[in-house]
């Protein structure tokens, strides 16, 4: 058997990280479990607040305008958001050192569906063959669903019906994420048993919206007592307008629809935490446990109520930026909690520094391994940048951390700041505070620091007179 740490990688779609939380409502016994033996980031963050770029980041390291995957890649033509693949990715740094690694499930990059280009040997990604093949003699004898409870999006006039939120009938073990743990499992056991190292990354398309799930799960939720966060009736009158403005999606919600849509959700990721706890277990009896870097993390977070908005893409927001990041492993502190800024694209480096592998040297991102083995370390992790390109529209926005600071420099409106300490819901925008102006100014220089040390020469360089809408102009980098 290999001295190398086996890596398996649990991976989440639109989960807020502040579900993972020990006060927190829902229920996630294996979840709980991993972050016993392992260490929970609190101020985890997503570098982008939708898919395609986020993931894109994880895999490369790089910030979404070096990569170039702008925007979800379905949402645009063909030939725009298109992933550079000239950047390595952390699956092909593993490969060259021996690793067996294996893909399954929601990969949403690039448009290839080709993952053996990028360093996966079993292409499980759920845009290829293998994956397909197998949901259809999964599921060939699964009627269709029914619904007990379900909520639709019916605003504003003219848009399309969808769904938002329901109850089927179908259990987890047959819907996607079902699908996709099974097919893991599938290869993993036999991974197990081999001499190679092993790496290991399991994505589901789950909590993402419409947020559906069993019956069973649901029925372990009381919905009249399930708590409305704070910020749910915030009228955003300090806020950008667009907030408003897409908020009107949603106008026609109660707070028992809102109890209910949270219930589903918190359901979701009842039913992710037992799939994912079979491959959690599967590692166990294999014997592998101690020898095996575990990760937990998701994309981005959803909204949910939050601020009378749900989903992603417009807001800064802590409910789609801040993530659930969980790692586990040999070396790794038991039953920690770190305070360190740390952000998705940032596991690129760290699994590639802890498996041993050759590193992916770039200014966007930075190894936090550290971190893992000391997790009061945090001096050098108390920054953080992320950037939105927006998504169908175009938009632009820089998010700044910068310990209790929290700057949104929106392109397309007012800025937002927060303090994030006295403010946990963001619920005052102190932007125009003139107490607040030294921090503001801080604020917008490491903003400029990051743009020009990682390269984003279009948003250094928008001198022209009528594009001056950030709060400082770059030139303070000199100042």
């Amino acid at each position: 058997m290999s001295d190398q740490p086996n890596i398996l990688f649990l991976m989440t779609d639109q989960m807020q990280g502040q579900v993972l939380r020990p006060d927190h409502p829902c229920i996630t016994p294996n979840f709980d479990r991993l972050i016993e033996r392992g260490v929970r980031f609190d101020r985890a963050y997503t570098p982008n607040a939708v898919c395609s770029p986020a993931r894109a980041s994880l895999m490369t390291g790089l910030l979404p305008h070096n990569h170039g995957v702008l925007e979800v890649t379905h949402c645009v033509d063909d030939d725009q958001c298109v992933l550079r693949t000239e950047h390595p990715h952390w699956a092909q740094r593993l490969a060259a050192v021996g690793y067996h690694t294996m893909y399954f499930g929601k990969w949403h990059i690039e448009r290839s569906n080709d993952l053996t280009q990028f360093g996966w040997k079993i292409d499980g990604g759920s845009g290829g063959a293998l994956f397909n093949e197998f949901r259809k003699e999964w599921t060939e004898d699964i009627k269709s669903p029914t619904f007990s409870l379900q909520k639709n999006n019916d605003l504003p006039e003219g848009y399309a019906k969808s769904l938002l939120y329901g109850v089927t009938d179908q259990t987890a073990a047959t819907r996607g994420m079902g699908v996709t743990t099974s097919l893991a499992c599938t290869h993993l056991q036999q991974a197990v048993r081999g001499d190679d190292p092993w790496c290991c990354f399991v994505s589901v398309t789950e909590p993402h919206d419409p947020f559906i799930c069993g019956e069973d799960a649901f029925a372990k939720y009381d919905v009249d007592a399930i708590e409305l966060c704070p910020n749910v009736h915030d009228d955003l009158s300090d806020k950008p307008n667009i907030y408003r403005k897409a908020g009107l999606t949603w106008a026609d919600m109660n707070d028992r629809q809102k109890r209910e849509a949270a219930a589903c959700y918190y359901a979701s990721i009842t039913e992710i935490d037992h799939q994912y706890g079979r491959l959690i277990k599967l590692v166990e009896d294999a014997g592998q446990l101690d020898n095996t870097i575990i990760v937990l993390a998701s994309d981005h977070g959803e909204l949910l109520g939050s601020h009378g908005l749900y989903c992603k893409n417009y807001s800064g927001f802590e409910e789609v930026y801040n993530i659930p990041m969980v790692i586990a492993g040999p070396g790794i502190a038991h039953g920690e909690v770190s305070d360190a800024r740390v952000g998705l694209h940032d596991v690129c480096p760290t699994l590639l520094d802890l498996s041993g592998a050759a590193a992916i040297d770039v200014p966007d991102s930075i190894s936090f391994a550290s971190v893992l083995s000391e997790p009061s370390a945090t001096k050098n992790f108390c920054r953080g940048f992320a950037e939105y390109h927006g998504g169908r529209y175009r938009v632009t926005q820089r998010v700044v951390y910068d310990g209790q600071w929290k700057l949104v420099m929106n392109g397309f409106d007012f800025d937002e700041l927060y303090n994030l300490d006295n403010d946990p819901y963001e619920m005052s925008n102190i932007a125009s505070d003139p107490a607040y102006k030294d921090q503001l100014r801080d604020l917008t220089k490491y903003m400029w620091q990051v743009i020009r040390d990682t390269g984003d020469h279009a948003l250094l360089n928008s001198h022209y007179p009528i594009l001056r809408v950030a709060p400082f102009g770059p030139e303070i980098l000199s100042g």
